[in-house]
């Protein structure tokens, strides 16, 4: 966050395949969802379903956002009177929260008997009377418990809590043996390191079975001075190490692993970005040769042409573009760039037409479309932009362009007075791309009332909080645990189960996704989520477009957490928790304790001067605040949210875009770049961080919107089916 001092954002998009310019959300002020409704005869519309494998039937599940004392009396009730399942459900849940506030009588009153009535859960229910015998001090029914659950459930991920607990050297070697993906395991493996670090077999575990967990590259560092290791070994080790970005690292491991397609060009990458660009040239090289029809071997010629120079480099972009249809269009790009640089007119268009013919539905096509119709918009040549962006919202729907393009046709349109073309493109938008910056933008000027730049701030939108969905992965007894709110375990259940970690199926890579939220790593959760999008084969594709088309994967991708302290500051300060949201969601993926390059801290990415500046102004004593305190760090964004606000009129785009450029910088475009129409402005923004930036927290909002308040995603659901037309505004 760029408060009152300048700093550099930091982002958090990881890959192209997160869209810089689609983060969507959709809230509106309560009346919105009444008037829009009489607009469109949407009175008896319904939200978005969930299809009918993933909806949680159950009254337990749906109490699990409530706090413990809310849901006392519910529970209870359930546990005594209710029906099966749920009357089991609800006693283990209640039994939970009882251990959890240390009352194991109240606890063992539920679980007794229960494993038989709840076989699903059979031993976490045994380990669950353990834990409420160990708070009475009744160590020896504990540890009969858990030598049951060593008995009788030797199979299950469960025996590995029996194992940690009774905490036997022999157990320790069973679960090492027999659960190596356990994270419970991978703690008795690092003990056991930290006792004795010259043990590799078990540094070899935690890089198979604990490669994406923190403190790996440390493990890896160890490793690779044991002196017997296998080629095996080293092709795990450099995999690993490349997975964590340590790019000189996997180099020095791949070269020592077997010589495969993929290890070559690792090595040779590693050489290259480590500055070796006659070594990686060589390795490059044997890679064309050896691996001549390799995918690998396409992207080694392109990282080729980026070392060649000038004219140097199309020899190898042209041997792209004859072999590897799948690097074909960047290889066009870089040629026909390079071309027209050098002034050949007559090859340049010989390659951008290759381009648009052959590769027409790609990303590199739309972005060369986008390019020419942006430079003829600039010459006011407005039907020559509007032909040329057309083709991208039907030829190239999965591109980050098209909502963009379709957007700025119906602008373009409305220029050439062409009101019914600029509706219908609108629509296409709020239709085709629901999700994108551009579908609020274009639901706003078509007169829906679902926000502006300039009464954003003052809506207060209703919210309906997510019930967990069922995951679509995994057995049912993680279902059960995760659908409980037994984080810690369902997690534990699932890594044991989860045994394609290097080659997840969509199901499963969402299921992750899931669990990395319910352990607060909403950074992880959501990069994983995000990134099925950009799955490639056709198979892969349609199950992301099945996913895609339900509300619980928007939701995942658009969590909410502390929700309870935004609310209570947001109202304090008289904004919009759901633009908040939006904007922290952008600034720290909802991180409490991540920091930025130059020290901007936590949810709202604060500085430390600039909390320093505003602590006085609030009464507070700055030695007292924590940053890294979710409370204590929303107190601080949003009173400087609130501030930004008032500097500009409570116009929200300035606002935002001052808190990510800070006010001097605003101030001075405010006096360079035209005024009268926003979306111009936001396009003239000089900085791409911020003009991005801008487009990421509307698009968050706006994706906040349609899945959290009813209202508007009825709507917004229904108007996507249907077309209905609309008044422009």
């Amino acid at each position: 966050m760029l408060k009152k001092l300048q700093k550099t954002q930091i982002y958090l998009l990881a890959g192209a395949g997160l869209c810089a310019f689609l983060a969507g959300a959709m809230v509106s002020a309560p009346q919105a969802g009444k008037t829009l409704s009489q607009w469109l005869n949407l009175s008896q519309s319904k939200p978005e379903k969930l299809s009918e494998a993933n909806k949680a039937k159950s009254v337990v599940f749906s109490l699990l956002s409530q706090s413990v004392p809310e849901r006392l009396t519910k529970l209870t009730e359930i546990a005594e009177k209710g029906s099966s399942p749920d009357r089991e459900r609800a006693r283990y849940l209640l039994a939970s929260d009882y251990v959890e506030t240390s009352q194991g009588k109240k606890a063992l009153d539920l679980l007794t008997g229960l494993e038989k009535d709840y076989p699903v859960l059979a031993p976490y229910i045994l380990l669950k009377q353990a834990q409420a015998h160990d708070i009475l001090g009744e160590d020896k029914k504990a540890s009969d418990l858990r030598q049951k659950v060593l008995k009788e459930y030797a199979k299950e991920a469960a025996v590995v809590k029996a194992i940690y607990a009774i905490a036997q050297p022999k157990l320790y070697d069973q679960a090492i043996a027999k659960f190596p993906s356990h994270p419970l395991t991978w703690e008795i493996i690092r003990k056991r390191l930290k006792d004795n670090p010259n043990q590799p077999n078990l540094q070899l575990v935690l890089a198979k079975y604990a490669a994406d967990e923190p403190g790996i590259v440390g493990v890896l560092n160890q490793l690779v001075k044991q002196p017997q290791l296998k080629p095996a070994d080293w092709e795990l080790i450099g995999s690993v190490y490349w997975n964590n970005n340590q790019f000189t690292q996997a180099k020095d491991a791949y070269i020592q692993a077997p010589k495969t397609a993929t290890s070559l060009y690792r090595i040779a990458r590693g050489l290259q970005l480590n500055k070796e660009q006659d070594k990686a040239i060589a390795v490059y090289k044997q890679l064309l040769q050896k691996f001549p029809t390799a995918t690998e071997t396409g992207t080694a010629l392109l990282r080729l042409s980026e070392i060649a120079k000038g004219k140097d480099s199309i020899p190898y972009l042209d041997q792209i573009i004859s072999k590897f249809p799948e690097q074909a269009p960047q290889a066009l790009v870089k040629k026909g760039t390079l071309l027209d640089s050098l002034q050949d007119n007559q090859s340049a268009n010989t390659t951008w037409k290759l381009l648009l013919g052959k590769y027409g539905s790609t990303d590199e096509a739309a972005e060369f479309r986008w390019k020419i119709a942006q430079t003829k918009a600039k010459s006011n040549d407005y039907l020559g932009a509007w032909q040329w962006a057309q083709p991208i919202t039907i030829n190239n729907k999965t591109s980050i362009l098209a909502p963009r393009a379709g957007f700025w046709v119906g602008k373009w349109a409305m220029t050439l007075g062409k009101q019914q073309e600029a509706i219908t493109a609108y629509k296409g938008v709020i239709s085709e791309f629901p999700y994108s910056y551009y579908a609020w933008r274009s639901a706003s000027i078509l007169g829906l009332n679902v926000g502006n730049f300039d009464n954003l701030r003052v809506m207060n939108p209703t919210i309906i909080p997510p019930q967990r969905p069922v995951p679509p992965a995994g057995s049912q007894t993680f279902q059960e645990l995760y659908l409980l709110g037994q984080d810690r375990d369902a997690w534990w259940q699932w890594e044991t189960e989860f045994k394609s970690k290097n080659q997840p199926s969509v199901a499963e890579q969402f299921t992750e996704g899931l669990l990395r939220l319910t352990k607060g790593e909403y950074l992880i959760g959501i990069d994983k989520i995000a990134k099925l999008e950009d799955r490639k084969t056709p198979t892969e594709k349609a199950e992301y477009q099945a996913l895609s088309r339900q509300s619980i994967y928007w939701q995942a991708r658009y969590p909410f957490p502390y929700f309870k302290e935004i609310e209570k500051w947001s109202t304090s300060r008289q904004l919009n928790p759901l633009l908040v949201t939006a904007l922290m969601r952008q600034e720290s993926r909802f991180q409490a304790k991540i920091k930025s390059s130059v020290g901007a801290t936590g949810l709202m990415q604060v500085m430390p001067s600039t909390a320093a500046w505003i602590a006085p102004q609030i009464n507070l004593d700055i030695k007292k605040l924590n940053l890294e305190n979710p409370n204590d760090n929303i107190i601080l964004g949003t009173w400087y949210l609130d501030y930004t606000h008032q500097q500009y009129g409570n116009n929200s785009m300035l606002a935002i875009a001052s808190y990510n450029a800070g006010p001097g910088n605003v101030a001075k475009w405010l006096r360079t770049i035209p005024k009268q129409d926003p979306d111009e402005f936001v396009e003239e923004i000089p900085f791409d961080e911020t003009k991005n930036y801008v487009r990421q927290v509307f698009g968050n909002y706006w994706n906040y919107l349609r899945l959290y308040n009813p209202e508007v995603s009825a709507i917004v659901s229904k108007y996507s089916e249907e077309h209905p037309e609309l008044p422009p505004k």
